[in-house]
């Protein structure tokens, strides 16, 4: 990703928060340890797959609200580097079997469905913990390493254990992006038995408004780059933007359908988005399913479906400096690359 100096003012991490943030982390890691104790692989764990701006934020806030899985939140973010811990803490403060005579009602348990560039507001909102996956992933220049060298020199191992360790605290599924591995989908696959792997696909016309749009806010233009750095990018950051998002785009999509190719049918589903805002029961009984029949819930019923009937898609054209006849036809050209 751009240095953080590149960002807009408004998008400027806080050095000072980071700082604290690492120091608690660090401080955490011990404990983080003894908690690791139960890691067995009792539930699903629910991987959000596909390019930037497809709708993922949406979704993930759709599926915490149903309940039926846990997920990492703008709280548990903070404890990126003792998740454990942090999960216990995040239970003592939110959840209502700890509540002793209502001593902390302060944070919003209420999960809306509006983000900005994938983030959203309020301590138990889907947060991307994205911090949390670097820690076991030894990335440098690319967000991607071929399969032998990342099972060599990442802590696959380490990621999969503590993964089962907070589904295992929460005593649901655990649902979360996962997109930085979707060129590396066989080697996170291969971790569990329990996963189901969701790839979110969006009218490709305008997720490439989308994703220009994006640049724009994170960087005041949309020359520079945005999310990770795929195998591709080397060959595509300094074209034109449009050309540069659209092979982005392409490429993405390609490496998430090779990569769960071969997965079976109980541990991957596409979601095509302008259908799930249509329609997002249908993709709740389809997810249950799945989970279902590998006997993720622990023991346990999946909830009724309460949630939203339909949502508004945003696909309406807005972008000045091309034309979605633009988008199509560079979208098109990659494809036939």
């Amino acid at each position: 990703m751009a240095a953080p100096e590149h960002r807009t003012e408004k998008y400027a991490r806080v050095s000072a928060l980071e700082e604290l943030l690492k120091d608690l982390n660090s401080n955490l890691a011990g404990a983080n340890e003894n908690y690791l104790k139960d890691s067995d692989e009792r539930f699903t764990k629910i991987f959000l797959m596909g390019p930037h701006r497809s709708g993922s934020t949406l979704f993930l806030q759709w599926l915490a609200n149903t309940g039926l899985a846990a997920y990492p939140t703008n709280l548990l973010s903070r404890f990126f580097g003792a998740p454990l811990v942090g999960a216990k803490i995040q239970q003592l403060l939110t959840d209502p079997r700890y509540n002793f005579r209502n001593e902390i009602l302060d944070f919003n348990s209420e999960i809306n469905f509006s983000s900005d560039n994938g983030k959203t507001k309020g301590a138990l909102a889907p947060n991307e913990f994205w911090y949390f996956w670097r820690r076991f992933l030894p990335f440098d220049e690319l967000d991607y390493l071929p399969g032998p060298e990342l099972r060599e020199k990442g802590d696959l191992a380490g990621l999969r254990d503590e993964l089962n360790a907070l589904a295992n605290i929460f005593e649901k599924p655990f649902a979360m992006k996962a997109m930085i591995l979707n060129q590396n989908i066989p080697e996170l696959a291969e971790q569990f038995d329990k996963s189901l792997f969701i790839w979110i696909r969006r009218d490709p016309i305008f997720n490439i408004q989308s994703a220009l749009e994006a640049r724009k806010r994170q960087y005041g233009d949309i020359n520079t780059w945005y999310s990770f750095k795929i195998k591709e990018y080397p060959q595509l950051k300094d074209l034109d933007p449009l050309e540069s998002v659209a092979g982005q785009i392409v490429a993405i999509n390609r490496s998430v359908e090779q990569g769960i190719s071969q997965l079976p049918d109980h541990k991957k589903l596409v979601v095509q988005y302008e259908d799930f805002c249509r329609r997002p029961k249908y993709y709740y009984d389809e997810i249950t399913r799945r989970v279902r029949d590998q006997d993720g819930l622990g023991g346990a019923a999946a909830p009724a479906y309460a949630g939203e009937s339909s949502f508004s898609n945003t696909n309406i054209w807005r972008l000045e400096e091309y034309s979605s006849k633009d988008a199509a036809g560079a979208y098109e050209r990659f494809q036939i690359i």
